[in-house]
């Protein structure tokens, strides 16, 4: 027990490290900005941030969140992102163990928190993301022994339902983006999850719309991200598809 939580611990620190990096890609892709050699900055001042106030958790602390240099506050969006992405990494070590599916749950986890990042801030589903991952889940989990004509048609499901979307509104509903978005589903789940995926998405979706219009944060003609309740839903599959599906099972069949 002990040897697990440490891992636990681990994996969560290792987590909120790659939430930061990652926070830093989805900012600067669709600035287009290097999200390998430029250093980070303070988004108010531009100041050149040293390695001390990058630490995760920590440099917000001391530095009470504002810059040191110009005591502009620091969006709580950057501890948030740290804190989820370490949940999220300890708790797929905690589920899948030193198992080669802890690997693939990282890396897809990694690709799904940055398309959620960019389509919540910029209403962007880039391609430079989605293509990439599609790519690597397919082909991951390929190795992993999955089923290959499950993953075929989990991604003509998960394109299709966007695609026939696209033609019905001529492209005033969603994107292209969602239509490869949706393949990434089929690709990483199966034809079974991403079903599962979907109707999540679409369900979680409509009722958080609803309240945002109730509230007035949003209108009828407002656009709702809803990469981010896809790439939501992935990872929520990833983690627990399994068992939601025999739940779904047991409850329908």
């Amino acid at each position: 027990m002990e040897y697990n939580n440490f891992f636990v611990i681990a994996f969560f620190i290792l987590g909120a490290v790659a939430g930061s990096f990652l926070n830093t890609v989805a900012l600067r892709l669709p600035k287009k900005i290097s999200w390998i050699q430029a250093r980070s900055r303070c988004p108010h001042c531009e100041k050149t941030l040293a390695w001390y106030e990058l630490i995760p958790f920590v440099s917000f602390v001391l530095q009470q969140g504002k810059c040191r240099k110009c005591q502009r506050r620091i969006s709580l969006s950057y501890p948030f992102t740290e804190l989820v992405c370490g949940i999220l990494f300890a708790g797929a070590f905690f589920y899948f163990q030193f198992t080669p599916e802890l690997i693939f749950a990282l890396v897809m986890f990694a690709f799904f928190f940055v398309i959620f990042l960019t389509d919540l801030r910029y209403y962007l589903i880039l391609d430079r993301v989605t293509v990439p991952a599609l790519l690597i889940a397919f082909l991951g989990n390929l190795l992993l022994g999955k089923n290959v004509t499950s993953l075929l048609l989990g991604i003509a499901i998960g394109a299709g339902i966007f695609l026939l979307q696209f033609f019905l509104s001529r492209g005033t509903w969603i994107g292209g983006g969602d239509i490869r978005l949706g393949a990434l589903l089929g690709a990483t789940l199966g034809w079974q999850q991403t079903i599962l995926a979907l109707l999540i998405a679409y369900v979680v979706g409509a009722v958080i719309a609803m309240l945002l219009l109730v509230v007035g944060k949003k209108t009828r003609k407002d656009h709702i991200p809803f990469g981010t309740f896809l790439s939501a839903s992935g990872i929520l599959m990833i983690l627990y598809g399994d068992s939601i599906l025999k739940i779904f099972n047991t409850w329908y069949f």
